[in-house]
């Protein structure tokens, strides 16, 4: 049941909702995923769905349906797991009067960024328990455009690209957000894979956000994993199963141990977090860079840390007070890795300034490769910084352990993967390596 009225007044259709729900739990009560049973989406945020108005379910019809009936079946054929009678839903207040949902209990659909067009920052002002819907869109990669595309289509206002988007304002949406952050991309390509990387900025910032403030925020469900066609989406992968960037960045942000950062441009620091969902404590090295956008370095250091089981902490402040004073906001990147028996686990990027702002020069991207059957490695290099860096193939598709990463000056990222469409050359000659850079480089 989502986002509608329904006729629970009359006596067979709860008998037919009745067998529906029996037939369903037995059907699947058994598999292990099922963290909760949910008896619909959005009604009780809806005003024009529940009341006295024409075409309205009654309150006292509605709590016939989701509090009584649909509770019954799961409670009597299941009984392990829990009950909510809607998403999203707060269990404490009057829901006839107060249609909001209350950040301190119950779940919440937060779509003020998307749908209310706030700057990506206010995720950080959202101190709700759970978040069970939010979401920001993004194209497919230029490849799968191509499958519903003619060439002559492929403008971001063409007939086709407006018909192919799931949202009324998504198109000018995604342009909007991207211009706030980043550089006007160059051709259409480029506006495609620019696209992914708001996507990841947008969601990440939220994610991090709640895992940093656990166990006041314990889960978020970002919307959606994938599509039924080819489409401009929220999805993180597209229909031909093929991931986006944020596919790539949930792997990373939702890692059991996460490091993020929050940097302050006002007090001249960056506080540095590790989120650990084991249920053992962890400790390491935590390693930082400063280096300008050439790939300068400017400062570095090492603090030997420690998270408790369960738990989120701030490990560290750098203090960038002297930094900033010499080089400015547009003239740090902040590098951060928590590394475990001297290999990094987990990372995270720190700027001052919106990466438009960042005089970013050609990384010179270098990957090599080698091939055996459906696997393949490849040993990314880079000789300036190099933000959102992915790896791509014109005619075949990779599934990579990584991608749209950040690689420093002078690192090698090593990467896996296999190849789900297509061959390649023993060598990956054709394997291109791209970053932010070249979205927007002449």
């Amino acid at each position: 049941f989502a986002c509608s009225a329904y006729p629970a007044h009359l006596p067979e259709f709860m008998d037919s909702v009745r067998a529906e729900a029996q037939d369903n739990v037995t059907r699947i009560q058994h598999h292990a995923c099922i963290a909760l049973w949910c008896g619909n989406n959005e009604l009780e945020q809806i005003p024009r769905v529940i009341g006295d108005t024409p075409g309205a379910m009654s309150w006292a019809h509605y709590c016939a349906l989701f509090d009584d009936l649909i509770r019954e079946v799961v409670t009597r054929l299941d009984g392990q797991r829990a009950y909510w009678p809607s998403s999203e839903h707060s269990p404490i207040g009057n829901r006839s009067s107060d249609f909001s949902t209350d950040p301190r209990w119950g779940d919440a659909h937060l779509w003020k960024v998307w749908h209310g067009r706030e700057p990506f920052e206010w995720y950080r002002t959202a101190l709700h328990r759970f978040c069970s819907e939010f979401g920001f869109q993004s194209f497919p990669e230029p490849r799968t455009v191509e499958t519903y595309t003619a060439p002559e289509d492929r403008n971001l206002t063409s007939y086709v690209m407006e018909l192919h988007q799931r949202s009324p304002i998504g198109n000018s949406t995604i342009l909007d957000y991207g211009l706030s952050w980043f550089r006007l991309p160059v051709g259409f390509d480029n506006t495609m894979w620019l696209s992914q990387i708001v996507q990841v900025l947008g969601v990440q910032y939220a994610v991090e956000h709640w895992r940093r403030n656990m166990p006041r925020c314990m889960g978020a469900l970002y919307w959606q994993l994938n599509d039924c066609w080819q489409v401009a989406s929220w999805a993180s992968i597209d229909y031909l199963h093929r991931w986006k960037a944020l596919h790539y960045a949930a792997r990373r942000f939702f890692a059991p141990l996460m490091l993020s950062s929050v940097e302050s441009l006002d007090a001249k620091k960056i506080d540095v977090f590790l989120s650990n969902d084991r249920l053992e404590a962890r400790a390491g090295v935590l390693r930082w860079t400063l280096t300008a956008p050439d790939g300068s370095a400017i400062d570095e250091g090492a603090e030997t840390i420690g998270v408790s089981p369960s738990s989120s902490a701030c490990i560290f402040t750098l203090d960038a007070s002297a930094a900033l004073a010499k080089h400015g906001p547009r003239g740090l990147i902040a590098w951060f890795a928590f590394e475990a028996e001297g290999e990094p686990v987990t990372r995270s990027m720190a700027l001052f300034a919106r990466p438009k702002h960042l005089a970013l020069q050609d990384p010179a991207l270098r990957v090599s490769a080698t091939v055996d059957g459906d696997s393949i490695s490849a040993a990314v290099t880079a000789s300036k910084p190099a933000l959102w860096a992915w790896l791509t193939h014109p005619e075949a598709h990779i599934r990579w352990d990584d991608n749209f990463f950040h690689i420093r000056p002078g690192e090698t990222r090593t990467l896996k993967g296999r190849i789900t469409e297509g061959r390649i050359a023993p060598d990956g000659a054709e394997l291109k390596a791209m970053s932010l850079y070249d979205t927007f480089a002449e």
